[in-house]
C-alpha cells in the first residue's frame, strides 16, 4: 500500500518538481536528475519502517529537492556549470516571441551567475510565488536570512536583467 501511495505522490508532484529543478539547475538533464535524486530520498523515507509519517508529502518533496540541489552545489569541486545547447523554439516566427525567449535566457543566465543558496532564494520567492515563510522553511533557514539573501540577490541580478531586457527590448522594435 505504501508504495502505490508513493507512485501517486511522485506521478501528480514530478511535473511541478521538473519545473523547478529546472529553474533552479537551468538544464534539462540535471533538472531530470535532480527529480529522481529526489523522489529517491522521499521514498526512502516514505518507506522505512522506523521514520515518521510524512504529514504533508508534496511540501517534503519541494523541501527535500531545494536541499538537495543546494547541497550537490556545495559539493561541486570546480567551478565548471555545466551548459546544454540551447533548444530550437518553433514559435520564434513573431518578434514578441523572440523576445519573451530572450527574456527567459536573460533570466536562466542572470539567475546562473548566483551561488545556488541565492539562486534557490529567487527561485522560490520570485518564480515559485512561495512566502518568506515558506522559503525559509525549505531551505532550513530564517526568514530574516531569506529576506537578506533574497535581497543581495537581486542587488545582483539586476544589472545584469536591466542590460539584458534593454537590448532585448531595442531588438524587438527594430523588427517593427
Amino acid at each position: 500500500m505504501q508504495e502505490q501511495e508513493f507512485e501517486e505522490l511522485a506521478r501528480a508532484r514530478a511535473p511541478q518538481l521538473y519545473r523547478s529543478a529546472w529553474l533552479l539547475c537551468g538544464s534539462h538533464h540535471e533538472a531530470e536528475d535532480l527529480v529522481q535524486e529526489t523522489l529517491a530520498k522521499v521514498f526512502s523515507r516514505w518507506s522505512s519502517p522506523f521514520g515518521r509519517r510524512i504529514d504533508n508529502p508534496a511540501a517534503y518533496a519541494q523541501t527535500t529537492l531545494t536541499r538537495t540541489f543546494i547541497s550537490a552545489r556545495r559539493r561541486r569541486s570546480s567551478g565548471e556549470v555545466p551548459r546544454s545547447d540551447l533548444p530550437d523554439s518553433a514559435d520564434t516566427a513573431t518578434s514578441e516571441a523572440v523576445a519573451l525567449s530572450e527574456t527567459r535566457l536573460a533570466i536562466l543566465e542572470a539567475l546562473a551567475g548566483l551561488r545556488p543558496a541565492d539562486r534557490a532564494v529567487l527561485v522560490l520567492r520570485y518564480l515559485e510565488d512561495l512566502s518568506v515563510e515558506e522559503t525559509a522553511q525549505r531551505m532550513g533557514t530564517s526568514s530574516g536570512a531569506v529576506r537578506t539573501r533574497s535581497a543581495r540577490a537581486l542587488e545582483r541580478v539586476r544589472p545584469l536583467l536591466d542590460r539584458s531586457l534593454t537590448t532585448t527590448t531595442t531588438r524587438g522594435d527594430d523588427h517593427e
